[in-house]
């Protein structure tokens, strides 16, 4: 099975420079979007043509503008269940941030949750996002647990807006007390380090330095690889060992994220 996820920041504007195309070539079992910025009457027929095969899960949310998340999954998979509004996130509804599907392998369900965390820099109106941002992640932290109470594998993908080591961020002496680089960021990913849910990349290439996910669309930054690893998967323990795969789609431009791809057994 074939998980991709993409950042687009904004569907209608990557809609123009090739999405519909790279999704044919792609062809994920699964695709999971963050930063939509779109309500689902605003989505392009071409878009809907391209994953025709597809069904999908939206989170509803209400503010216009703002993150948005989606899942797509192949109508030939064994999907039990999709949530798009978990009453443990109240406070994170109205952005469109949470969506999780549930998958059932033999006698194994799978968790797969689809996440787009709030960067934390200050809101337009000045209202302080960084503490928003480390409530979430303790919020996001509780659900996944409660998944593993169950008794579920889990896939995590996410925008998460955090590099957790230095090898994750150019310069990183430079960036030490910047955000997405902060200390109190970071323990955040120790702690789930801590709890056995792995970050699959890193597992794999646990060395290779200058492999990012996000560049900034200023000061030719993709050209010279000037960029930070903040999109990922993680999984719980028991699943590592179905990994095959795991890889950055860095030749796929049109916007600040690269696709990311994971092919697990």
């Amino acid at each position: 099975m074939k998980i991709t996820s993409r950042n687009v920041n904004w569907i209608r504007a990557v809609l123009n420079k090739g999405f519909c195309e790279w999704v044919k070539n792609d062809n994920p079992d699964i695709l999971c979007l963050q930063e939509i910025k779109a309500f689902e009457n605003q989505i392009p027929a071409e878009m809907k043509d391209v994953l025709k095969d597809y069904e999908h899960v939206r989170h509803a949310g209400k503010r216009a503008w703002y993150a948005w998340t989606a899942t797509y999954y192949k109508k030939n998979l064994n999907i039990i269940s999709t949530n798009n509004i978990f009453p443990e996130f109240p406070r994170f509804h109205e952005e469109w941030r949470v969506i999780e599907i549930v998958l059932k392998d033999k006698d194994k369900e799978i968790a797969l949750l689809n996440f787009y965390f709030p960067n934390g820099w200050i809101r337009a109106d000045w209202t302080e996002m960084l503490s928003y941002k480390l409530d979430f992640f303790e919020d996001v932290l509780k659900y996944i647990n409660s998944c593993r109470d169950e008794w579920k594998e889990i896939i995590v993908i996410w925008d998460i807006n955090i590099c957790h080591k230095s090898i994750d961020i150019i310069n990183p002496k430079a960036h030490e007390n910047l955000l997405c680089f902060l200390p109190e960021e970071r323990a955040k990913l120790d702690k789930l380090q801590e709890i056995w849910y792995t970050d699959v990349f890193r597992y794999l290439n646990p060395d290779l330095g200058d492999k990012y996910t996000w560049w900034s669309y200023g000061h030719w930054a993709r050209a010279r690889n000037i960029g930070r690893r903040i999109d990922y998967f993680r999984v719980s323990k028991w699943i590592l060992d179905s990994i095959q795969n795991v890889w950055h789609q860095e030749d796929v431009l049109w916007s600040d994220h690269c696709p990311i791809s994971l092919e697990i057994k």
